[in-house]
């Protein structure tokens, strides 16, 4: 049951095009979401392993491409301060994914009754 689009009027086939394009951002959000519930899970890790260590533990941090010595303390709160950060961002895109899915939600049922009204 597909459906000729050229048949459409071209304020419809624009909202078809929005539509897609909120699609796009919908999956792009989610996307973003998946890669920072990835990084706070990580740095949480790091965490944990970072409060097990002694406290004269020699740790590493990563930059680029390089292994730089660092203080345990100094690190922890590095991963600290980048979990918060992490976690406002979680909340933010958390919240635009919402928005856009109830955006994209309208978007389809006042599509639909457009179409049904054109046919």
């Amino acid at each position: 049951m597909g459906m000729n689009l050229e048949n459409l009027p071209e304020d419809i086939r624009k909202k078809i095009a929005d539509l897609q394009n909120i699609q796009i951002q919908l999956q792009n959000f989610r996307n973003t979401h998946e890669f920072l519930e990835s990084q706070n899970r990580d740095t949480e890790l790091c965490i944990q392993e970072l409060e097990n260590a002694d406290q004269d533990t020699t740790v590493y941090k990563s930059i680029g491409g390089i292994l730089v010595k660092s203080t345990r303390d100094r690190l922890l709160d590095e991963k600290k301060s980048l979990k918060i950060s992490t976690e406002m961002r979680l909340k933010t895109i958390k919240q635009k994914e919402e928005r856009t899915l109830q955006t994209l939600e309208q978007m389809k049922k006042s599509l639909q009754s457009e179409i049904q009204h054109n046919q």
